[in-house]
């Protein structure tokens, strides 16, 4: 009786060249992935810097006292921000 199956080669395994060739090439893209994180970090801490730092500026000058509507309306805009009920709430006008 003839054997009609094929032979199967055990895999092979790689090159340790191959491997340390791949585990380089793997370095350099983690370098390189975080130097740009590094970059984006810095970027968003300048932002947040600027943000702070530019708060509302009174120049000296009494700030405006708000009536009691727009106390109202500043405190019910704080409560529903984020929800999405705020823009149905106080809508903006659109020109």
């Amino acid at each position: 009786m003839e054997d009609t199956q094929k032979e199967e080669t055990p895999p092979t395994e790689p090159e340790p060249e191959t491997l340390v060739k791949e585990a380089r090439e793997a370095a350099e893209r983690l370098e390189a992935a975080n130097k740009k994180s590094e970059e984006l970090i810095k970027r968003q801490e300048a932002l947040a810097v600027e943000k702070t730092l530019g708060g509302n500026s009174e120049a000296g000058q009494e700030p405006k006292k708000l009536s009691k509507d727009e106390l109202e309306i500043k405190e019910a805009r704080a409560l529903l921000a984020g929800t999405g009920l705020d823009d149905y709430a106080f809508p903006t006008k659109q020109q």
